[in-house]
């Protein structure tokens, strides 16, 4: 059975509905938000998970920092990063 995805990946599960410019958009969205991240303070990729909207965890090294809504580092917050919680 082939695979009907390949093109549109993450956004083939809602097929037809709401046009390719929506799809695609969201698409790299999700992708960016799902891909391995590195911590800002141990520099370890793909232990870090978002807790919830603009709140990230390292759970390797266990700190928490505000970042974007989809990715941990905004443009701004590379320059001026914001430490909620860091547990040693």
């Amino acid at each position: 059975m082939a695979r009907r995805t390949k093109v549109v990946g993450i956004a083939g599960r809602f097929g037809p509905r709401y046009g390719a410019t929506l799809r695609r958009r969201w698409k790299e969205v999700m992708e960016r938000r799902y891909q391995p991240h590195q911590c800002p303070f141990c520099g370890v990729t793909g232990h870090v998970k978002r807790i919830s909207v603009g709140l990230w965890q390292c759970t390797k090294c266990g700190a928490v920092w505000a970042g974007g809504a989809y990715v941990p580092r905004t443009g701004l917050n590379k320059h001026f990063p914001k430490i909620i919680i860091r547990e040693e």
